[in-house]
């Protein structure tokens, strides 16, 4: 598994956001950069990111690519997309980071 994991929860309909793409970056001294970019599973996962690398600490970043997905179920939203911005300490720990999804809002925490 991964150092960094992410799920997708569609609230407005309770379910799984599956085919969601989301990219993960790292805060450097020249700005963001992406060091991974994958498309959230059947389950809305995704787990598999870094093969077993282990990220200096610092500041990262997932952003989550929303209007693709809800256009793709006919709605349209609010947040084209989501960025979630959080620090790790670069001790190798895991780090979920789950969003809970609607047209019109989210929320996020830190998961296990």
């Amino acid at each position: 598994m991964s150092q960094i994991t992410t799920h997708i929860l569609d609230t407005s309909i309770g379910a799984p956001a599956a085919e969601v793409e989301v990219q993960l970056q790292q805060d450097t001294d020249q700005g963001w950069h992406q060091i991974a970019t994958d498309k959230t599973n059947g389950d809305g996962r995704i787990d598999g990111w870094l093969d077993g690398q282990v990220l200096a600490a610092g500041d990262y970043k997932l952003v989550f690519h929303t209007a693709a997905y809800f256009s793709h179920q006919g709605t349209t939203c609010f947040y084209p997309h989501v960025e979630i911005i959080f620090s790790i300490a670069g001790d190798g720990q895991h780090y979920h980071v789950p969003l809970l999804l609607n047209p019109f809002g989210y929320t996020t925490y830190r998961g296990s």
